[in-house]
């Protein structure tokens, strides 16, 4: 049986990303705001994923963390892909996320044997925090990104990465863990 599936780090909630949310609520734009206890940050998606390759997917998640130890990434800033003239996705920017650029260089080239191709961008250390679904507001929500282009959200602390499963659902997905990896 197949499943929807991505590698992540999962993200606590943090106060500041949840003010965020607000204000980006409050701009009118079209949006759908990411539910703040499912974010995460993701390292590879996989999309459709046979079950019988999970224990396989995960001795190359263990590769790729060997020698990892446990460290702090800082949310600063936010912005918009692909640009703020024309968003799709709204994001908050990490620091001191080399370690995570790393990971998810490995991750790449140990999932590719599995049948899983590489990714055509490199990878960029952001957190989905919103998606635009249309033209509504946009210059309102133009001003609150450029209003937080370099606030800090908060720092996190990376100590494993997760294979997790995503059902769509007409609500938004819902993320279940599958396995997990420690640093």
């Amino acid at each position: 049986m197949a499943f929807r599936a991505f590698i992540s780090v999962d993200l606590p909630e943090l106060d500041a990303l949840r003010a965020l949310g607000e204000e980006l609520r409050r701009t009118g734009a079209a949006l759908k705001i990411v539910d703040l206890g499912q974010v995460h940050l993701t390292l590879k998606f996989l999309g459709d994923t046979e079950e019988a390759l999970v224990p396989r997917i995960v001795e190359a998640m263990r590769a790729t963390v060997a020698g990892n130890r446990p460290f702090a990434v800082r949310l600063v800033g936010t912005g918009a892909f692909p640009n703020l003239r024309r968003m799709n996705v709204v994001w908050v920017g990490m620091e001191g996320a080399e370690p995570l650029v790393e990971i998810a260089r490995r991750l790449e080239a140990g999932m590719e044997p599995l049948g899983y191709p590489r990714e055509g961008r490199d990878f960029s250390a952001h957190v989905t925090v919103a998606r635009v679904k249309g033209p509504r507001g946009l210059d309102d929500l133009r001003r609150v990104l450029g209003a937080h282009a370099r606030d800090p959200f908060g720092e996190v602390l990376v100590d494993r990465v997760r294979l997790k499963k995503s059902v769509l659902t007409p609500q938004g997905p819902v993320y279940s863990t599958v396995e997990e990896v420690p640093l």
